[in-house]
């Protein structure tokens, strides 16, 4: 039986046994860890993969023209800016990520740091662990009530999120120029113009892909509408706000903090300002966390090598979509089988 190879590029989890159990079935897949960083060793390990499954590695044009093989790729998580999507389309190779395995999750960690930075809840926490038991060192705190929400991006994330906000008093605005504005009205949100969501909204929610057209889509501009009691929260991709715009804005006080999941360069350096910012919350890109989501994430992710190799079929969560007309596969028909993951 002629082995079928799946490359595994990285990971930080302590095995693969959630990937190892979609593929057990299967006697034709054999799985390959490796742990990549650079375009080099991808090449070196993935040369003659069948597929590849990605967390962080690049998977330039350079390592894709290498490819000899490579019938599908497959990423831990939403975003796919790790692979060149235009080289892979050309050469007929299949993208698919896992775009609904953390929605709570994440739109839970977004509503934890708006909570946690408008009742300064790490400020307080930081000044009573050092003996200042003074209310006065949270000062001002505002009523969330009857304040507004806005949402750069209006996906299945921050639609979670804005429902959830509801009970809170919010008023809910969004950008998004890809998602019909009646649709966003029937879940009790307006859409607008990014430029009135940043002069309007008291909090500043961000969840937009990154992509070459919403890299730095919040800079200097934006931080100029914005009033200087807002609060920027972005649980999506750093590199989404320009940072250098955002540490400028927070040190020249026109805008009043902000709650960061992500930042531009991750791991953050040592000696960051925003390190020692009071009015900063960080937090080490966790809101895609918890035990189920990344069970869930990881098994998707094996299952959509499954749905190529396996059932000569598109992924289920296929990503660029313009390579049907390079690659012809069945429908997909992986209802079940992803029903059986989660």
């Amino acid at each position: 039986m002629q082995k079928r190879k799946v490359v595994v590029t990285d990971w930080e989890y302590e095995d693969l046994r959630f990937e190892e159990a979609v593929f057990s079935p299967y006697e034709s897949i054999e799985l390959v860890p490796a742990q990549c960083r650079t375009e080099d060793e991808v090449i070196a390990a993935c040369a003659d993969a069948d597929a590849i499954i990605n967390q962080y590695a690049p998977i330039s044009a350079k390592v894709i023209e290498a490819l000899e093989k490579c019938r599908v790729i497959t990423r831990y998580g939403v975003g796919v800016n790790t692979i060149d999507l235009d080289a892979a389309t050309a050469k007929g190779i299949c993208i698919a990520n896992v775009p609904d395995y953390c929605m709570d999750e994440v739109a839970d960690h977004a509503l934890a740091l708006i909570l946690s930075w408008t009742r300064k809840i790490t400020l307080a926490d930081r000044y009573t662990k050092e003996h200042k038991w003074d209310f006065k060192v949270t000062q001002p705190i505002y009523r969330l009530r009857g304040r507004t929400l806005g949402l750069v991006g209006f996906g299945k994330i921050p639609q979670a999120l804005a429902e959830k906000v509801k009970p809170l008093g919010l008023k809910v605005l969004a950008y998004d120029p890809y998602f019909p504005a009646d649709k966003a009205e029937e879940k009790g949100v307006t859409l607008v113009s990014l430029d009135e969501l940043c002069s309007t909204a008291d909090i500043v929610s961000v969840h937009a892909p990154l992509m070459a057209a919403t890299k730095g889509m919040i800079g200097s501009r934006q931080f100029d509408l914005m009033k200087q009691d807002t609060i920027i929260v972005n649980t999506s991709r750093g590199p989404v706000i320009d940072e250098a715009a955002l540490v400028a804005a927070l040190q020249q006080g026109k805008i009043a903090g902000a709650a960061l999941d992500v930042v531009e360069e991750e791991p953050i350096v040592r000696d960051h300002p925003l390190l020692s910012m009071n009015n900063v919350i960080l937090t080490p890109h966790v809101a895609w966390y918890s035990e189920e989501a990344a069970e869930e994430m990881r098994s998707k992710a094996a299952m959509g090598v499954v749905d190529v190799l396996i059932h000569n079929e598109y992924p289920k969560y296929l990503v660029n979509q313009s390579v049907r007309d390079r690659v012809a596969l069945k429908p997909t028909q992986a209802g079940e089988r992803y029903a059986a993951l989660v």
